[in-house]
């Protein structure tokens, strides 16, 4: 089994914005490899969404936490379905990359990223997969709550949906064809 978290902030005001790509990218992950409707899962703190890929169970997550504390989803995530926090990949924005990037990474440092950094945290281990959306629009971010949760503009949006198919592309490469051919494929 493949758990496969987006981070993101629940609520409206959140959609289109910089810090809930990972969110974005699962909801076109799930529409188009058809699994099932998201629901709701107050114990494990998040949305879910389940399917069958390469003759694996394959698990989307949404934590409803907010970004700051998606360990305490991820946590109660891989404790429910007894996973390790190799069987972990999450997809995220990421403002060491320009927008329009992606990099696939595993055991890394969060390199600033709260929800990151709250996985880490509460799972005590850096052990699992990141798929990484650039976020960065070349220039001097002032302040950086602000940034990440300030919508899109239309052109920003289109770079935006650009990643977001690559990524869902690249997720559907390492579920067929495994983490190193996407790695060789998308870095």
């Amino acid at each position: 089994m493949i758990l496969i978290i987006g981070l993101g902030n629940p609520g409206k005001e959140f959609e289109h914005t910089p810090h809930n790509l990972g969110f974005a990218v699962l909801n076109s992950f799930q529409e188009q490899n058809s699994f099932s409707d998201w629901q709701e899962k107050k114990k494990m703190l998040s949305l879910l969404s389940e399917g069958e890929m390469a003759g694996q169970e394959i698990v989307l997550a949404k934590p409803q936490t907010f970004m700051n504390k998606s360990g305490k989803a991820v946590k109660a995530l891989l404790n429910f379905y007894k996973l390790k926090p190799k069987d972990l990949w999450v997809v995220h924005d990421d403002l060491d990359l320009d927008l329009g990037e992606m990099k696939i990474s595993q055991a890394k440092g969060s390199a600033g990223h709260k929800g990151v950094q709250s996985i880490i945290d509460e799972t005590k281990t850096n052990d699992f997969v990141r798929f990484r959306l650039g976020v960065s629009l070349f220039e001097e971010i002032k302040d950086l709550e602000k940034f990440v949760l300030k919508r899109f503009s239309e052109e920003e949006q289109e770079s935006a949906e650009e990643i977001i198919g690559r990524v869902v592309v690249a997720l559907e490469v390492s579920i067929n064809s495994g983490l190193e051919q996407a790695m060789n494929d998308f870095n």
